[in-house]
């Protein structure tokens, strides 16, 4: 187990959309975060308390939370040295990166010296993960697919599976990535797993339930994208799901970093993951649109919900504007 509360390190990061960790863990979690610890040059700021290592472990912080997912998920040798020191002033570390802690032996050497831990959650410590049967199991399972990377998948899951605890549904938030781990203690980083296991790992994530029981299934990426859709692929095979929310971000026009590559249509990405969805269940359904709309105005967020309503012909909204409430109305009319 992780000890908490955090203290997020920003490192020198000037890229918000590579501390999605750091944010995601304090929007969903803020009693969980103490304050933030930045290195000179860091452009960022998460609006919380700067602290040092002395004043983070007087203010309670047990451990230090890289808050960065930057690509390759690569830990820069320059943030070795300030890790160390974390150590040394007596706190453990988690990284949610591909990067393992463990890897680099200073830190090591010093955790094993002072008696502290790293924790590594993207890589998986559990049992031993069985090949992915296909076979049906009760219980029902939404999955959030989307269009793109870091489109708010995980933002949709965790609305909507707050929205249905709020209506006595029995659900259960099921993480598949590190930051939706860190946020519900628990879960699969599956972009982690080998490629043959992770319908397995999956389905051991979301195993067979009461037939009243939702599991509501972070997504990853896309089935279309140019090369993470691997990834997805096996998380819809494992996931088996009834009921898909198809998520985007209003405003996006191509595949995050890859300038050259439009991004596909609402209708062509439904279409792409309810195929690979018939695959282990024949029966699927797509429910609604999730549609980020965080960086529109009132108004230019509601024409892009009309928009989505209008190419899909199924309810849209923004679950952190306006509440995950039609997602889940929909949701439970399809399954």
């Amino acid at each position: 187990m992780i000890a908490l509360p955090y203290l997020v390190f920003l490192g020198d990061a000037d890229r918000e959309v590579g501390v999605k960790t750091a944010q995601g863990v304090l929007y969903w979690r803020p009693d969980q975060v103490a304050g933030q610890y930045r290195l000179p040059g860091c452009e960022l700021d998460l609006g919380i308390a700067d602290m040092d290592y002395e004043a983070a472990v007087k203010a309670g912080a047990r451990t230090v939370l890289i808050g960065i997912a930057n690509r390759g998920g690569i830990l820069p040798e320059r943030w070795i040295e300030p890790l160390r020191l974390a150590l040394e002033a007596g706190l453990d570390i988690a990284s949610g990166l591909h990067q393992r802690l463990s890897s680099f032996a200073v830190l090591k050497e010093t955790a094993d010296r002072l008696g502290r831990q790293l924790h590594d959650v993207r890589h998986w410590s559990g049992p031993p993960i069985a090949l992915g049967t296909g076979e049906r199991r009760p219980g029902k399972r939404v999955l959030m697919v989307g269009t793109d990377c870091n489109i708010g998948k995980k933002y949709a899951a965790l609305a909507v599976a707050r929205e249905m605890a709020a209506r006595g549904v029995k659900s259960t938030f099921r993480a598949t990535g590190q930051t939706g781990l860190l946020i519900a203690g628990e879960g699969v980083a599956i972009d982690a797993i080998p490629a043959d296991f992770v319908s397995g790992a999956v389905e051991m994530l979301c195993p067979a339930n009461t037939e009243d029981h939702w599991d509501v299934i972070e997504g990853q990426a896309s089935v279309l994208h140019p090369f993470f859709g691997q990834v997805t692929h096996g998380l819809v095979l494992g996931a088996q799901p009834d009921v898909l929310v198809l998520c985007h971000e209003a405003g996006r026009a191509h595949i995050r970093g890859l300038p050259h590559r439009p991004l596909p249509s609402l209708t062509e990405t439904l279409e792409a993951h309810l195929a690979a969805a018939r695959i282990n269940n024949r029966d699927v359904r797509a429910a609604a649109v999730s549609v980020n709309t965080g960086a529109l105005t009132p108004e230019a967020a509601e024409a892009a919900l009309e928009a989505a309503r209008a190419e899909t012909g199924l309810p849209a909204t923004d679950p952190i504007r306006h509440g995950a409430g039609a997602i889940v109305d929909a949701v439970l009319k399809a399954g």
